[in-house]
């Protein structure tokens, strides 16, 4: 085990100080979030919205800030053509779970700045059940890290990459936004934990379902 984790924090390193340096994708995701919030403040005008679709605004702006910023996980490799390097000096696996943990650190944080962002300036977004819509964060954010990683490495020899990205993400994430939705709504209603838990399961099976099938068609992917 300890052999697959030292490349593969390596690689994270190598990833996260190549962010830090440009802040391509942060600058991106902020600006992203900052913006799509602001013109649905002005949308809604002094409006209050029910609670359903204020759960579905947080995690419509969550996925499409995911898709502006994700799909450079492997793109930035073509461009820098550093893939060979990649394929030479280290394992598929450790490629996969290396940018799987940088895109997840890189979306809790963006993830964690939108909610902050949204819960602030958006009316009547009042979360009742903080437990609920704690661990709703935490699973949506790990789901959606998982599939956006994979998705990437499919697109990043594509042509069309920029639009194929989104096109292929929704239909895949479309059951967790759903359950993630579900779970903020009644977060915000007040519900009780226990009301959450099938959902929570929903959530834990797709991470699970998800990271399994990448891992054992990312060798396929990566060598192709």
């Amino acid at each position: 085990m300890i052999k697959y984790l030292i490349p593969i924090i390596a690689l994270f390193q190598k990833d996260f100080k190549s962010e830090i340096r440009t802040r391509y994708a942060l600058n991106a995701l902020v600006m992203f979030v900052i913006t799509t919030i602001s013109i649905i403040l002005f949308a809604i005008a002094y409006e209050t919205p029910p609670y359903e679709i204020l759960a579905g605004i947080l995690w419509i702006i969550i996925f499409f800030s995911a898709m502006s910023g994700m799909a450079r996980t492997f793109i930035s490799e073509e461009e820098k053509n550093t893939v060979m390097t990649l394929h030479i000096i280290t394992t598929p696996i450790t490629v996969y779970f290396g940018k799987l943990l940088f895109n997840l650190v890189l979306l809790v944080v963006i993830n964690c700045f939108s909610t902050v962002l949204y819960i602030l300036l958006m009316p009547n977004f009042s979360i009742k059940s903080p437990d609920i819509f704690i661990i709703t964060l935490i699973l949506g954010t790990i789901g959606l890290a998982s599939t956006s990683t994979i998705i990437a490495a499919i697109i990043a020899k594509s042509n069309t990459k920029g639009t194929l990205y989104p096109v292929l993400s929704f239909p895949i994430l479309l059951p967790l936004l759903l359950e993630v939705i579900k779970t903020t709504k009644l977060a915000l209603e007040g519900e009780y934990f226990q009301k959450a838990i099938p959902d929570f399961q929903v959530m834990i099976a797709y991470f699970i379902v998800i990271t399994t099938s990448s891992y054992l068609l990312f060798d396929y992917i990566w060598k192709d």
